[in-house]
């Protein structure tokens, strides 16, 4: 067997074993000297090749426009959460009421886009913290959900991004984020299995305490049938 196909073997496997190395989302040094009107350029061009070596004709009224809309929608929509500058600015406030117990926001929509095969994930998010003193307002906690997956993301790193980006805006360890969602990695290719969906969670500070947690969880409620 050759090499080159020893290796394509391995990032095959690599992909479908859902795997990640790191919290971070793999980024390059100089991924923003081009501004975003020079990414769209560029990536057109990669598109309109991937979809000339396709046999496509781009010719069609249908498809000639398809590369510039691709190319807008990677750099403005999927992938916008690559961007710092986009990072939603969550203002904290004082917890005036002494609220203390837990508080939870379920079932935040959930768009992604897997890293392996750039399938979409979709699916919800659920999360919750304790406040220290301070709260945030409840749509900050979808708009950072919604930052972190706007990227090539695999859902075990989703998770850890949102709750320690929610750890730092709150000054506390107290915050918990589960997601349960569907890969159209595993849906529409592959096994395609279109029932099976993927559930992960990350817990920080009292939500490691199991009563704490199994409050968390009876909050929630999941339903994966959707």
């Amino acid at each position: 067997m050759k090499i080159k196909d020893t290796l394509d073997e391995q990032f095959e496997a690599l992909g479908d074993d859902h795997f990640s190395s790191a919290s971070d989302t793999p980024m390059r040094k100089d991924a923003f000297v081009l501004t975003d009107s020079e990414k769209i350029e560029r990536i057109q061009e990669n598109i309109r090749a991937v979809m000339l070596t396709l046999g496509l004709d781009l010719e069609d009224d249908s498809l000639k426009g398809t590369p510039l809309r691709v190319a807008k929608m990677f750099v403005n929509e999927l992938f916008g959460g690559l961007h710092p500058d986009r990072k939603p600015k969550a203002s904290t406030f004082d917890n005036k009421y002494q609220y203390g117990e837990m508080l939870v926001e379920k079932n935040i929509t959930l768009y992604s886009t897997c890293e392996h095969h750039l399938l979409p994930i979709v699916g919800r998010a659920h999360v919750a913290y304790i406040s220290n003193g301070t709260v945030v307002g409840l749509s900050k906690m979808n708009r950072i959900v919604d930052y972190y997956a706007k990227r090539p993301q695999v859902q075990e790193r989703l998770n850890i991004q949102i709750v320690k980006e929610l750890q730092e805006v709150l000054g506390t360890k107290d915050v918990a984020c589960v997601i349960d969602a569907k890969h159209l990695c595993v849906n529409s290719r592959g096994i395609r299995d279109i029932e099976s969906s993927t559930v992960t969670a990350e817990y920080g500070g009292k939500f490691k305490e199991d009563s704490v947690r199994r409050e968390f969880l009876d909050y929630i409620n999941i339903d994966t049938n959707f």
